[in-house]
């Protein structure tokens, strides 16, 4: 089977390929993803020669993981069992940050992708301090083990030449060689005051970084770049990326703690070629 994202991410762009894949220039050599998330584009692609990236390390070592040891995560995630009892114990692993720095890589990875597949909408959250703090989804089956998926990833990793890193896009872009095609989807710009899920990570991505992301677009496109950037369909981005060229696609927004508030939305596609 084709290798499929792993792990359901905010922000994922599954439902989006039919809009993004007719975009992506055919003839690319080296890809760029800096914001990597579930990769839903990343395994849609394929690519030979890659450089994956994301500020979320939980999320970059669930990856190191399946390329490196898929066979002992999954023994490992076929120990844990969809009750409220195994759940917060799991979660709570990272409360106590020297044990939890003890634990084997496979082990940290593993719980990261148990949480996801039960914790309430497959909501990837951390307060202020850094700990996982989505509560249980109270599933009947979740599909915690999924050994196809995970093998196909896997052998994807394995067979290409992927460098994978946990670092801010503002250290990645400037490294990206010439010739590269580079697919940017930041955390986006909120439509509503109300509307911001940034704690996927702590900090967030505030409008600042939002400026000097389109800074450093805009260095990509002197350098003869190609880029691709998804984001929200606000005035703010559009003003943003005014000189380049802009595609809005509909698209439904899957997260959100009331569900009434889910459903189509406008994003933006912007890129620097034709």
């Amino acid at each position: 089977m084709n290798p499929v994202p792993v792990l359901k991410w905010v922000g994922g762009k599954r439902q989006l390929l039919h809009a993004i894949a007719p975009l992506i220039p055919r003839d690319v050599s080296f890809y760029c993803e800096p914001f990597v998330g579930g990769g839903a584009v990343l395994f849609h692609v394929q690519p030979k020669s890659a450089w994956i990236n994301d500020i979320n390390e939980d999320l970059i070592r669930v990856y190191r993981v399946i390329q490196e040891d898929v066979e002992g995560l999954i023994r490992e995630l076929s120990q844990y069992e969809n009750t409220p009892e195994c759940f917060y114990a799991v979660r709570d692993w990272d409360r106590d940050r020297d044990a939890y720095a003890r634990r084997p890589e496979v082990q940290k990875a593993a719980r990261i992708l148990y949480l996801n597949k039960t914790c309430y909408n497959g909501l990837y959250r951390v307060n202020n301090a850094g700990e996982f703090n989505s509560p249980f989804g109270h599933y009947r089956n979740p599909n915690i083990v999924n050994g196809a998926v995970l093998r196909s990833v896997s052998a994807y990793f394995r067979r290409a030449e992927i460098r994978m890193t946990s670092l801010n896009f503002e250290e990645v872009l400037p490294q990206i060689p010439g010739g590269a095609f580079v697919y940017l989807d930041p955390p986006y710009d909120p439509v509503s005051e109300t509307s911001n899920f940034t704690g996927y990570a702590r900090g967030g991505f505030s409008r600042e970084q939002q400026i000097r992301l389109r800074q450093c677009c805009d260095d990509l496109h002197r350098r003869g770049i190609r880029f691709l950037l998804s984001n929200s369909a606000t005035d703010f981005i559009r003003e943003q990326y005014a000189a380049y060229p802009i595609t809005t696609v509909q698209a439904k927004r899957a997260v959100n703690s009331d569900p009434s508030r889910r459903g189509d939305v406008e994003e933006v596609l912007v890129r620097n070629y034709a």
